[in-house]
């Protein structure tokens, strides 16, 4: 495989699609997003991606066979205004050059379909253990981050410090030159571990914008399993000593 390539199972008609996306970053905050979303919506495969950026490896599967890692585009069917088109994967490029070939190809997949908005889904590390829920946001036009402030999502001024990382900005720099709204939403989390609380922090106001309801158990689930393991960490932080300095553990995936 020299070139990245599209394996198409169908091409539904949408309503005012809007195209969510939860590749693989910090806390696996926005995986999980999409993943629960396709999971718990029965959202249908659309199509596959392979491609020569992603890690040269195969995933092996229960059973004892293999595939290829891949990301995929899945359709939902909305009864609300608008159907939606997801897109999750096994990994992102390893390469920067792949990173602006795959997010070329993601924008032409949403223009074929007529997106006209992107939520870009991710999470925000902060190098330390979260104690409260918020979701900071980032768009590629005012009008959309005042759209997103009545939500309840949070824009403060040079946060995130380092830039956004990845598909999750390029999909909105690239978006804008073809005029595609676009926003971030990142679930602040600590960086350390995969974070479904910070996810459903994330799928909570995507909800409230998409106007959708999506059953949360599952994560709700992940999340009181998850706390446990925090807690724990959280008594080995407290017990030991100041540390003389802090490395700077913040990415955005």
């Amino acid at each position: 495989m020299i070139k990245t390539t599209i394996l198409r199972e169908r091409k539904p008609r949408l309503k005012n699609p809007v195209m969510i996306e939860g590749l693989p970053g910090v806390g696996h905050v926005g995986k999980l997003v999409a993943e629960h979303m396709v999971e718990e919506l029965g959202a249908k495969k659309v199509l596959e991606i392979y491609s020569p950026h992603f890690p040269p490896q195969v995933i092996v599967e229960d059973d004892g066979t293999i595939r290829l890692v891949k990301n995929e585009v899945y359709a939902y069917k909305s009864k609300g205004k608008h159907d939606l088109l997801i897109l999750v994967g096994d990994h992102q490029s390893t390469s920067n050059e792949g990173h602006y070939e795959l997010c070329g190809v993601f924008l032409d997949i949403a223009q074929e379909f007529n997106v006209k908005r992107i939520y870009a889904l991710g999470g925000y590390g902060v190098g330390q253990l979260v104690e409260t829920e918020s979701v900071l946001g980032a768009a590629n036009n005012i009008e959309l981050v005042k759209e997103l402030q009545g939500y309840g999502v949070e824009f403060r001024a040079n946060e995130p410090g380092g830039g956004i990382v990845g598909a999750s900005g390029l999909l909105l720099g690239l978006g804008a030159l073809r005029g595609i709204d676009a926003a971030c939403l990142m679930g602040v989390t600590s960086g350390y571990l995969v974070d479904p609380k910070s996810a459903q922090a994330v799928l909570k106001v995507l909800c409230k914008i998409l106007e959708i309801e999506v059953d949360m158990q599952a994560l709700e689930e992940r999340a009181s399993e998850m706390e446990k393991i925090v807690a724990k960490l959280r008594e080995m932080e407290e017990s030991k000593a100041p540390a003389t300095s802090e490395e700077d553990l913040r990415y955005i995936g």
